[in-house]
């Protein structure tokens, strides 16, 4: 007998892969040539690659010294973005602004790498997802290879592609990610719930905690970025940001000022925006634990789905909307579409939709923004209306998808035109009985349904193709046909 053995990568994979690997350097010698080319007024001025070559570099400086910012208006990110930014300065004969640069390229490579990875696995995954994250981030322009978000996407994918083969990696992953931006840790809402659960969340406290506690011994007040994070306003290009420069076109009186390394809105009823923002926040999260407890069917993409959901419910509720948030939910997007069972699709399109809005908004046209312009406000209208709606509509497919029923098609047991009778016309005993086992768990694998005859013949058995889960438990036998 012939053992056919099957080949790493499916020859239908590798066109997709080849075109990757030419794609990937060209988009990227692109960003590179709008980089070097960022002086222009197009491209913002020379604003945009000004945060890190002024304001990392500095930070860079003070956390060489054992200390965290302290009395920082401009830092607010958590204690694991040390670290990150002391990086660049490990590399020899480049400037901090060439070594974070390519600290970045490194990052975007490893994430097209895993999503390519990814993509060639069996059992329904597809290469799309690579695909979107190669093509979608250079919509962007250069302004990726100047923020350090897309080093802490890679913590995220990383952390959601680990998931099916190990949920201790997948916790710590997610962990490293949010002791560096706190959303990371959002990759967890899709878990399914018992032993999965518990072993990935229990994986991410540990690490977390770990990595908070030596950060504490290593630097000084690694946590003063608390003070400086609660007292954010409204950002012109957040969701209440919007709302506010429509009415500064009707005659509110309020001005746009530089606070907290972001342009935000001040004056009458700005509070109460942000409050309303805040309270947006907790019903998006209220949402989501009631999701996680309606929810009782997972795929393999669930996690993915549900990670993507989150992240963009708090995104749009947040009182911070910056252009750089689209590496994140690019990033996730990206990771739904490796897999063939997503419910995301639609959503992927929505994003890259307020990806090319977003960039036209900044940097290209963001004095108009600032200025409140009929011109600045219809485009942070479009881009934050594509926004919710992609928000709005990956929350209803991920609860349609894992909370309803689902229609099961019942086994045919009346006699077909060509089915053996007995004389008298009644069933023969070898099609009398069928035994049929189906398992229902929270993790799913590929397998078949078994349907046997239980008469003497017992080579003669039907499979066909389903899911069932990994950790089956229990069983559910058929009674027998009683006809």
């Amino acid at each position: 007998m012939r053992c056919r053995i099957q080949p790493r990568i499916q020859p239908r994979t590798r066109l997709p892969l080849l075109t990757l690997a030419v794609a990937w350097p060209a988009t990227r010698a692109l960003m590179l040539w709008l980089l070097a080319h960022n002086h222009l007024p197009a491209l913002g001025g020379g604003g945009v690659a000004r945060e890190v070559y002024r304001l990392y570099a500095g930070w860079h400086d003070i956390l060489s010294g054992g200390a965290y910012p302290q009395g920082d208006p401009l830092w607010q990110y958590p204690p694991g973005a040390g670290p990150l930014l002391l990086a660049p300065g490990l590399l020899p004969g480049l400037t901090y602004f060439q070594a974070f640069v390519v600290l970045t390229l490194a990052a975007d490579a490893v994430v097209t790498a895993a999503l390519a990875h990814a993509g060639t696995r069996p059992e329904g995954r597809s290469p799309t997802g690579a695909a979107l994250w190669t093509a979608a981030l250079p919509v962007l322009l250069c302004l990726p290879l100047v923020r350090y978000d897309v080093l802490v996407t890679a913590f995220a994918v990383i952390a959601l592609l680990t998931f099916s083969r190990s949920k201790r990696a997948c916790g710590a992953f997610a962990a490293m990610g949010a002791v560096v931006k706190v959303w990371p840790a959002l990759t967890l809402i899709g878990t399914p719930r018992g032993r999965t659960t518990k072993e990935a969340w229990t994986a991410g406290v540990v690490t977390a905690a770990v990595l908070l506690g030596a950060l504490a011994v290593l630097f000084r007040a690694p946590f003063d970025f608390l003070r400086q994070q609660g007292a954010r306003g409204v950002q012109i290009e957040s969701l209440g940001g919007t709302a506010l420069a429509f009415a500064r076109r009707a005659g509110w009186d309020g001005t746009v000022r530089y606070r907290y390394g972001a342009m935000e809105f001040t004056g009458p009823y700005v509070p109460e925006v942000a409050a309303l923002s805040l309270a947006l926040t907790v019903a998006a999260l209220g949402a989501l634990l009631l999701w996680r407890t309606r929810a009782h069917r997972w795929s393999p993409a669930t996690p993915y789905d549900a990670a993507l959901s989150a992240v963009l419910l708090f995104t749009v509720t947040s009182r911070v909307i910056s252009p750089q948030y689209m590496v994140w939910l690019l990033g996730l997007a990206a990771v739904c579409l490796t897999s063939r069972h997503t419910t995301q699709r639609p959503v992927a399109v929505l994003l890259v939709a307020a990806t090319a809005v977003s960039a036209v908004a900044y940097p290209v046209l963001y004095r108009e923004v600032v200025d409140s312009t009929w011109t600045g406000c219809l485009l942070m209208l479009v881009r934050n209306g594509l926004l919710t709606a992609a928000a709005a509509l990956s929350f209803v497919r991920l609860w349609r998808a894992t909370t309803e029923r689902p229609r099961i098609r019942q086994l045919r047991t009346e006699p077909g035109p060509h089915s053996c009778h007995l004389p008298h016309g009644r069933l023969s005993a070898s099609k009398r009985e069928t035994n049929i086992n189906t398992y229902y768990s929270d993790s799913w694998e590929p397998c078949i349904l078994t349907t046997r005859r239980s008469a003497s013949s017992s080579s003669d058995t039907t499979t066909l193709p389903m899911w069932r889960t990994r950790s089956a438990r229990r069983s559910r036998r058929a009674p027998p046909s009683e006809r």
